[in-house]
Formats: structure tokens, C-alpha cells, sequence
């Protein structure tokens, strides 16, 4: 019932910054995981960043430093930071969340960075 809405993505040069958010239609409780994957065309689909419940965070080695997951309550929405973007950041980026009963998945954004 409860659905994800993702935005923020577009077109940015190398080097910009861009801020997706995934805002959930409704509360979600008893949440596992958040997290934000990426597919790029013709590629598998990898896993970004993710956050635990207590609020521990990892990320892949080819956006750490650059990357920060985070998530607002009173918002019911969860954020990807992008800085120093590079064009191999360029895929469409999903939100996913995993509750103790569901996992939610967002309808994905383009993020294109060019050189």
C-alpha cells in the first residue's frame, strides 16, 4: 500500500552535486534497511549505499567518500547525497526499503553526469 516516490535526479556535469529523495506515501514501521541501488544500461543492478536500523551505513567502494544516505522521520523520506559526481555515476537510481513485511521499491530517477 505504501509507495516510494524518488526525485532529484537530472543532468549535471562532473563534479556537481545532485540530492535524490524518496519520500514514502506513508509510515513505514519496523524497518530493517534502507538503501539506494543503481542500475547503468545493460548492467546488473548494485547496491550504493545502505543504512540498518540502528543506523549503521556502507557503501560501495566506487561512491564512498562522495556519497551519504540519510533519512528524515518526520519526512518519511529517505536521501541519497551525490558529490563530486563522475560520469560513471550515470544510472537510474532506486530507493528500496525492507520492513519486517514488505520491501518497497521506488520507481527509480536518471542520474546522467557528463564529462
Amino acid at each position: 500500500q505504501v509507495q516510494l516516490v524518488e526525485s532529484g535526479g537530472g543532468l549535471v556535469q562532473a563534479g556537481g552535486s545532485l540530492r535524490l529523495s524518496c519520500a514514502a506515501s506513508g509510515i513505514i514501521f519496523s524497518i530493517n534497511t534502507i538503501s539506494w541501488y543503481r542500475q547503468a544500461p545493460g548492467e546488473q543492478r548494485e547496491l550504493v549505499a545502505t543504512m540498518t536500523s540502528g543506523g549503521s551505513t556502507n557503501y560501495a567502494d566506487s561512491v564512498k567518500g562522495r556519497f551519504t544516505i540519510s533519512r528524515d522521520n518526520a519526512k518519511n523520506t529517505v536521501y541519497l547525497q551525490m558529490n563530486s559526481l563522475k560520469p560513471e555515476d550515470t544510472a537510474v537510481y532506486y530507493c528500496n526499503i525492507v520492513s519486517k513485511w514488505y520491501t518497497f521499491w521506488g520507481q527509480g530517477t536518471q542520474v546522467t553526469v557528463s564529462s
